[in-house]
């Protein structure tokens, strides 16, 4: 029974004792004062009247017409006079008076007044006896009137009480109704904080709900800060903090065998020449930190990553993915100026650092690419001007040769309308969890993968469009296909309000089928990003729509930003499985944040899978699903 209810059935079992209390006290006291009062009245006109008779002739004429006339006032129900011996030798009696009072409320009352007597003197002996008995019945009528006046009076009390106590648990229910979904944000492991509200105990209940939510965010940073440092510690150079050889290859391999933006743009490769010498000139430390500001002078490149991906091949070779990025002479520009502030910082000018560049798209060779890297290096390091830096552009056949072109058909095609593919996305036992389905595109006159428009997309802010699309194709195949579908949301689509309005109606409107939807963002999230998000995972959860985070590498450590956002999965970076069974300290670190996602209820997915070592080892670690080119389901 809800709260407004149980004060109601307060308030008017409240009022109902007190009426009937009140009612009892009045009707009991007024009927004392009238009986009171009636027999005083009886005595006094039944003594005055027996006092006139005794005065007259004791003729019964005289007498009958004496008491005729007293009676006929209207004010006494019997007058009756008695010889000595007790007969009636007058008599006058008139019938009570009911008018509008109830048969029951006059039982209920019924007064019990005693008739007024007298003796009737002639001279000096006794002539006979007086019986008088005032008219009360208009006592009833007047008792009945109160009654209904204080019924009318609780009534309207009740009217007032139950109006103010709506009001009052109005007031109350809406801080109740945050502390009651606080509870059940925490119950599912979604630790949110609520505005404290005015009443003292649910007040206290908050508070004791936020501190606990505060200290599980806590928990959360500090765990997720170990992570990242034994990562850190596993994966990266302890001296420039560049990433190792073999982690870099893995994340090249992810990259390219990607088809998001990202598996677009530049790789850069830079050599610091005569290594050794620099040692001997410089002294290690000061080397050493020529290393460290070459690293951060080429991650200061990358405007988009969170986390700039540079590696280290060996002693004097780096390179540094710098995705998105298409115009290789802009690049080139950008790399000789870092390299020349490089150079300034170090205490020696005889410093060296040829570069090459190549650009990289998706489905590309690894091995390929590293070895016209390396030719390009050496014809860089041939060169005898100051600034040794090369430029190897690769041909590569487009579908459109002008923006204006790729404008055109993208805004066609999705006009016409996305295919999805399927991907598998299966537990330990072998079940469906999603589907992964990333879209396809019909672009010159053939289905493309993400992997060629995205990047397009991206730079037409045409985001919001194509998701929405993708949601519509989506829905519309969940009407001949119950399968769960898993679909990507750009950050460019959860920042947009508009997108997010359109998404929420159309989802309203087959709530059956929005069930089915599991939205998956990117871990590269802005703070307004992680905002956004949150409004819109309270807009569409109460629809039964599942939120995911897809492609968490080096950004584990913001779950502590997306805690209270009610994430359902979590998945891991393909480079982060890439080769899972050979590398224990990559082991280590998927069992620490399986573990951490697990102590909030999030189910963790690995990405990539591409053998079936590597899937066994994934969920013998306690991973929780797995999708990828080695993921298969009959």
């Amino acid at each position: 029974m809800s709260l407004i209810k149980q004060l109601w059935l307060a308030i008017i079992a409240l009022l109902v004792l007190s009426f009937i209390g009140s009612l009892a006290i009045s009707i009991t006291t007024s009927r004392d004062y009238i009986e009171q009062e009636v027999r005083i009245k009886n005595e006094d006109n039944v003594t005055a009247l027996a006092l006139s008779m005794s005065q007259l002739e004791k003729e019964l004429v005289t007498l009958e017409l004496l008491i005729a006339a007293q009676f006929d006032t209207g004010y006494y129900r019997r007058i009756t006079l008695r010889d000595t011996d007790g007969s009636v030798l007058i008599e006058r009696s008139a019938e009570e008076y009911s008018g509008e009072t109830p048969v029951w409320f006059r039982q209920l009352v019924e007064f019990d007044v005693p008739s007024g007597t007298a003796t009737i003197q002639d001279g000096w002996r006794q002539f006979g006896t007086l019986e008088l008995e005032s008219q009360h019945s208009f006592a009833y009528a007047s008792l009945w009137r109160s009654t209904l006046e204080l019924a009318a009076w609780f009534l309207l009390a009740g009217a007032i009480s139950l109006a103010m106590a709506t009001v009052l648990v109005r007031g109350i229910k809406h801080p109740l109704s945050r502390v009651v979904a606080q509870a059940q944000d925490i119950s599912a492991r979604r630790f949110t904080t609520v505005q404290e509200p005015r009443t003292l105990e649910l007040r206290q209940v908050t508070q004791a709900m936020n501190m606990l939510s505060a200290n599980v965010h806590q928990m959360l940073i500090h765990e997720g800060h170990k992570l990242d440092e034994l990562r850190r510690h596993l994966q990266h150079d302890r001296v420039t903090g560049a990433l190792n050889r073999d982690v870099f290859m893995g994340k090249l391999s992810s990259q390219l065998s990607s088809n998001d933006a990202r598996a677009t743009g530049m790789l850069i490769m830079v050599r610091v020449l005569e290594l050794e010498t620099l040692n001997e000139q410089l002294g290690y430390a000061d080397t050493d930190q020529l290393l460290s500001t070459l690293v951060t002078q080429l991650g200061q490149l990358d405007k988009v990553s969170v986390e700039p991906i540079i590696g280290r091949l060996n002693g004097s070779d780096f390179i540094f993915m710098l995705p998105l990025a298409d115009d290789a002479e802009q690049v080139k520009q950008h790399v000789i100026s870092a390299l020349e502030r490089v150079v300034k910082t170090a205490p020696s000018g005889d410093i060296l650092l040829p570069a090459a560049i190549i650009p990289y798209a998706p489905h590309d060779e690894r091995a390929t690419l590293l070895a016209t890297l390396d030719d390009a290096l050496a014809q860089a390091e041939s060169l005898t001007s100051h600034k040794q830096v090369v430029v190897r552009q690769r041909e590569r056949v487009s579908l459109y040769s002008s923006r204006a072109e790729w404008r055109s058909a993208l805004e066609a095609a999705i006009l016409v309308g996305p295919e999805l593919a399927y991907f598998p996305v299966i537990n330990a036992q072998g079940n469906i969890l999603h589907y992964e389905c990333p879209a396809r595109l019909k672009l010159g006159g053939e289905w493309q993968t993400a992997g060629v428009f995205i990047p397009w997309i991206t730079r037409f802010d045409m985001e919001p469009a194509l998701d929405l699309a993708v949601i519509k194709k989506a829905l519309s195949n969940l009407q001949t296909d119950s399968k769960p579908i898993g679909i990507n949301l750009s950050a460019a689509s959860i920042t947009n309000t508009q997108f997010v309005n359109d998404l929420r109606a159309l989802l309203v409107s087959q709530p059956l089928l929005a069930k089915q939807l599991c939205f998956e963002v990117p871990a590269t999230l802005s703070t307004h990003a992680i905002g956004s998000l949150r409004g819109l995972c309270d807009a569409l959860r109460p629809l039964g729509c599942t939120f995911g985070i897809e492609h968490v590498g080096a950004e584990f450590s913001k779950l502590a930003d997306l805690h209270d956002v009610g994430l359902a999965y979590l998945k891991m970076d393909n480079s982060l499985i890439h080769s899972l069974h050979a590398s224990k300290e990559q082991q280590s670190i998927v069992r620490g944040m399986t573990t951490l996602c697990h102590s909030l209820g999030i189910q963790v997915i690995g990405e990539g899978v591409i053998n079936d070592e590597e899937l066994a080892c994934l969920f013998h670690v306690g991973v929780d699903g797995a999708t990828g080119p080695g993921v298969h389901y009959e």
